[in-house]
């Protein structure tokens, strides 16, 4: 579909339009990719009446990546069974429980009866809310469904982008509503949030032609025939699991997913634990260490990061990523050897545009990469690769257990060490650029 209004009259009957689609899923993963800073803004609080150790805190904000990285696989395999709305609003409604039940350990419990008894809840509900995130990979294929060829790269950009804009913005929102709320007030007012955005994603939100049809109890050769004259390109290719299980034997998925691991799993890693470090490492104020977290991190990366495929297409991906990870190397050397403010602040945009960059290359690689199975490799780059959003806080977190405050610059040793290996994986691919074309229709790119 180009457009809001039908191409056909076998349109007439499709409730919905492109636009109206596009709008309500983004507005969707807009609410439910908050659910990525759950934790992070507001970090130092629960580490100080919890007594937390460095690697417990690295644990805490890391939560939220545990479900928002794993579920986008199954999640994205069931929306080409059903259609996006029911796994797209399940999920959501899962962050709401997760939301809901911090908040009742808040209510009954905090400050005084707040102990380190409650962290494995706290951190199961913190998971819970995380799961929201997950949303892209449901959104992501819906939003391919509505649109041609021909505007389709375009809105997913749209989609991608705006989405991730929430994290930027709550990262400066949640201090400011815990020192005018307090902390329950914070969660109060986020689970509110929550409960709204998802209320209004289940009662706007409309499937794609096909899944439609098919819900009326059409045939799927007829569905997908009265979807095609209602201007739908592309269908489910009818076993998402069969070519996520095809990629995983081919040994570029793995490398691709490495290098996703470092770029888009650093960012989210990074856009939860940089409170922390301008907080206790910095002295910045709760406030002031969101707002420079956002401005120089969190939504910087995500510009950068929609300039990159632009960069990518003009000059190619394995240039891109060469020089991507490149600017991480050497943004952590920096971060791990100064304790001035405005030196570490010009390394972290540095490191924002790696990652952003080295996001949007890596996908602009895959359908040449793997062109076997280029939908299911997707999947794995885009689930397992944001996986590292869960792993590396807690590794960060034990420098400072063992360093104390100065750990918080040292432990940026992780990223130079992940971003030396994806350099290294990047070099190899520049040097035996494959000359194969894409066998299936390349699935869109992942978050």
């Amino acid at each position: 579909m180009s457009g809001g209004e039908p191409s056909d009259p076998a349109a007439a009957d499709v409730r919905g339009g492109p636009e109206r689609a596009l709008s309500v899923l983004t507005f969707g993963y807009f609410v439910g990719f908050a659910g990525v800073v759950v934790y992070g803004p507001v970090a130092s609080e629960f580490q100080d009446v919890l007594g937390l150790s460095g690697l417990l805190l690295g644990l805490l904000v890391a939560a939220p990546q545990l479900t928002g990285s794993l579920l986008r696989i199954p999640f994205s395999a069931w929306a080409d069974s059903v259609g996006a709305k029911k796994p797209f609003s399940v999920l959501l409604g899962l962050s709401v429980v997760g939301m809901g039940g911090l908040l009742a350990i808040l209510v009954s419990a905090y400050p005084d009866g707040l102990t380190l008894a409650h962290y494995p809840l706290i951190f199961l509900f913190g998971s819970l809310s995380g799961c929201g995130i997950a949303a892209f990979s449901v959104g992501i294929t819906d939003t391919a469904y509505w649109y041609s060829s021909e505007r389709r790269g375009t809105m997913l950009a749209l989609f991608a982008g705006l989405g991730t804009t929430s994290p930027g913005l709550f990262t400066i929102v949640s201090p400011v509503a815990l020192l005018a709320l307090g902390l329950t007030g914070t969660y109060a007012a986020w689970f509110v949030f929550l409960l709204v955005g998802t209320t209004v994603f289940v009662v706007f939100a409309v499937d794609s032609p096909y899944f439609q049809y098919r819900k009326r109890g059409l045939e799927e050769a007829e569905a997908k025939r009265r979807a095609r004259d209602a201007g739908q390109e592309l269908f489910p290719t009818g076993d998402a699991m069969a070519s996520i299980r095809k990629a995983a034997t081919i040994p570029r998925s793995w490398l691709l997913t490495a290098m996703f691991f470092v770029s888009f799993g650093g960012y989210l890693a990074l856009t939860t634990w940089f409170p922390s470090y301008w907080s206790n490492f910095h002295g910045l104020d709760l406030r002031t260490a969101g707002v420079v977290t956002a401005l120089t991190f969190t939504l910087l990366s995500a510009l950068f990061r929609a300039a990159g495929g632009a960069v990518s297409d003009r000059i190619g991906g394995e240039v891109t990523t060469v020089a991507s990870f490149g600017l991480v190397v050497l943004s952590t050397v920096a971060l791990m050897g100064t304790g001035n403010l405005y030196v570490a602040i010009l390394a972290t945009v540095v490191l924002g545009a790696g990652l952003g960059i080295a996001s949007a290359a890596i996908y602009q690689l895959l359908p040449r990469y793997v062109p076997e199975a280029v939908g299911g490799a997707s999947g794995l780059v885009g689930g397992l690769g944001g996986f590292g959003g869960f792993v590396v806080p807690p590794l960060l977190g034990l420098f400072v257990d063992v360093q104390g405050v100065s750990g918080y610059a040292t432990g940026f040793v992780v990223y130079f060490v992940l971003g030396l290996g994806a350099l290294a994986i990047a070099v190899s691919l520049y040097r035996s650029e494959p000359t194969t074309v894409p066998t299936e229709t390349p699935a869109p790119a992942g978050d």
